[in-house]
């Protein structure tokens, strides 16, 4: 009996110990995981290029802070953060207006290029913190010195801002994807589909007048966010006109308006342009001026043109967005002019931003093709329009489905 109960018990001890060496076997094929890198930056005068910007380095209540000092002609220049190049991963750290003065922007940048080309998020201050407002932050791409902020309209709202304390920013970038944290909110303070600038890689810099205190960066870590760029819905609609013409940039003198006698003539070159996302044409990116800032001092024009084939002989109206200044010539007539920008009289709906919504066009059409003129004249920041045709009945546009990168 001792034996027949003694067996059972050998065999099972055998198969424990052979299960025991077996994960012993396995323990050691597991390689351990890798630790994740965690980058911790004080703000020290050695860590950053101060040639472009003015910065002083100091100890702010028991913190290694920047403050960022003023320029003048209200230029925005960055400091940029020596030796990182940053391209996917998590950026942190805290901004705090300086006392006394909070009308000033709480600025990071990062892909940055150089002077002139990144990506850029902001916080704008107000004397009165409470405040809700729609353009409390900002993500835009600086493009050849240009901050076009005002083509990039869906990428501005609401924020929690503290004038008297430090605010902290959590930044969130995959590929061509970016979502953005103020003040440890929960979800997402805002959400960008798809970052525009020109380079996906870069230096980490900042700007503003403010304190900068506790930067951290994480490579990689990037929570999951999907690197491929988001849906961009007017890809749906075909009303858009998505294909033109453009000529190169010419100066427009002061007080000048363009006329019939400044229509293209038959010797003018022309180049294909193409829409990018949200049906806009981006003037700003395609062409570089010849003064590198934020802020150029002459007013540039260019010419793009389109065909529209009507059935009969027609009235069509456009939703029509553009910046800053444009002429429309239908058949080589003129069938509007107007401005648009941000703080101006002449400001048009929504808050001088490029939008389908800033006007509507109406414009005559003859039977068969129509030849679609426009004269769109900017000098600062975002440079280009947008047009959509309220419907397709009865008329054809040169359109299709590529676009620019």
């Amino acid at each position: 009996m001792a034996n027949n109960i003694g067996v059972p018990i050998r065999y099972s001890l055998l198969t424990f110990l052979a299960f025991i060496v077996s994960c012993w076997g396995l323990a050691a094929q597991v390689k351990p995981s890798k630790k994740k890198k965690i980058i911790l930056i004080p703000f020290e005068a050695s860590r950053f290029d101060t040639s472009k910007r003015k910065a002083e380095f100091l100890v702010y209540k028991g913190l290694k802070v920047m403050k960022a000092l003023p320029m003048a002609d209200r230029e925005e220049m960055p400091v940029t953060l020596k030796g990182v190049n940053f391209t996917n991963g998590t950026i942190e750290f805290d901004a705090k207006p300086i006392e006394n003065d909070y009308v000033n922007d709480l600025i990071i940048n990062f892909h940055q290029k150089d002077i002139y080309n990144y990506e850029s998020v902001y916080l704008r201050t107000r004397l009165n913190e409470t405040e809700q407002r729609g353009d409390a932050m900002q993500y835009t791409p600086y493009i050849h010195g240009n901050n076009i902020w005002d083509l990039m309209t869906p990428y501005r709202g609401d924020a929690v801002i503290h004038n008297q304390d430090w605010n902290h920013f959590k930044l969130v970038i995959s590929g061509m994807q970016m979502l953005v944290y103020i003040n440890h909110s929960v979800k997402p303070t805002m959400k960008v589909s798809r970052l525009e600038g020109n380079y996906t890689t870069g230096a980490i810099s900042f700007n503003g007048e403010a304190l900068f205190a506790n930067l951290i960066i994480k490579p990689d870590e990037t929570e999951g966010l999907s690197p491929a760029e988001g849906l961009d819905i007017t890809d749906n609609d075909p009303r858009y006109i998505r294909n033109w013409q453009v000529t190169y940039p010419q100066y427009l003198e002061k007080g000048h308006e363009l006329t019939e006698d400044d229509l293209p003539k038959d010797t003018t070159q022309w180049q294909p342009i193409v829409a990018e996302r949200r049906g806009i044409i981006n003037l700003s990116r395609r062409f570089e001026g010849e003064e590198f800032t934020s802020y150029p001092k002459r007013n540039r024009y260019t010419w793009l043109k389109t065909t529209i084939k009507a059935d009969i002989k027609r009235s069509i109206k456009i939703d029509f967005g553009f910046n800053k200044e444009v002429y429309v010539f239908i058949n080589r007539k003129l069938v509007y002019n107007g401005k648009n920008g941000a703080g101006k009289l002449y400001e048009k709906n929504p808050g001088g931003r490029v939008d389908v919504s800033n006007y509507i066009l109406e414009v005559p059409l003859k039977q068969g093709d129509n030849e679609l003129l426009i004269g769109i004249a900017n000098q600062i920041e975002g440079w280009g329009m947008v047009a959509r045709l309220e419907s397709l009945d009865g008329v054809t546009i040169q359109n299709g489905t590529d676009k620019n990168p």
